[in-house]
């Protein structure tokens, strides 16, 4: 049996990203920044000739149109886009909206690390009056109000989003279907954290750059074939590692 290739994806640079903002569930769309990022991704998969034969995406727009416009630089503009709420971003509960360094600067860095990195230290429950406040948003409604969240740790991550890998994303890999994955940053970590058997400690050190693809060859288990670091995974691991210090310093 052939190796099941998996292409795990983060959005292009947000609105937010750019504003420093934390974002989570929030529905933000690209920069143009953002929008090069998505398009330089298609071509990098397309000159690597790793054509992806389904998508799976959040119901984010910055993951969709992040996945339209890489599948346009491929010609691929026309291969099926699945999309699921269990692939959003980690939600941030009442950070989302706030400015991530003036955060630090309220709280420290120990509270901030805690909240930004700590496996299982979800922020405060977002409030009803928090402006940004997404959970109202006509995509959630059909959400049980038990698995609605209004906040967030990794662990809460890992915890809805595994069900989705194993009932639609495993099966479309078995099918021999190149698969990518157009996301976030948490939800894939909490990806990676399966797939790269990261530890809960280990897993803070982990970010992933805007717009850079990671390669996974899975076996039949669709555990990876290699052992590798996820940033080595990238199509260009150097550039990869550089990016990655640029989103650990968001915090300031």
């Amino acid at each position: 049996m052939s190796p099941a290739t998996l292409i795990l994806l983060r959005h292009g640079q947000s609105q937010w990203n750019a504003s420093n903002q934390f974002t989570g569930w929030y529905d933000c769309d690209l920069t143009e920044q953002g929008e090069a990022e998505a398009r330089a991704s298609g071509q990098a998969l397309a000159e690597a000739e790793l054509l992806p034969d389904v998508v799976h995406t959040s119901v984010q727009t910055r993951a969709i149109r992040t996945a339209e416009l890489a599948l346009a630089e491929m010609g691929r503009a026309s291969v099926p886009m699945k999309q699921h709420w269990r692939l959003n971003e980690r939600h941030y509960g009442d950070l989302t909206g706030l400015d991530k360094s003036e955060t630090r600067q309220r709280y420290g860095d120990e509270q901030l690390n805690a909240w930004r990195r700590g496996y299982r230290t979800p922020p405060p429950p977002i409030a009803d009056d928090n402006p940004w406040n997404p959970n109202g948003d006509p995509r959630y409604t059909h959400i049980p109000p038990e698995l609605l969240p209004k906040s967030e740790c990794l662990a809460d991550v890992v915890e809805r989003l595994m069900p989705y890998w194993y009932d639609e994303v495993v099966p479309d890999l078995q099918a021999g279907q190149l698969v990518l994955i157009s996301a976030h940053g948490n939800s894939l970590r909490a990806l990676a954290k399966h797939l790269d058997q990261i530890d809960n400690d280990a897993i803070a050190e982990l970010n992933i750059p805007t717009g850079m693809p990671l390669v996974y060859e899975l076996g039949p288990d669709m555990m990876p074939i290699e052992a590798k670091t996820t940033l080595a995974r990238s199509l260009d691991p150097a550039a990869a590692a550089e990016a990655a210090t640029a989103v650990a310093k968001q915090a300031g």
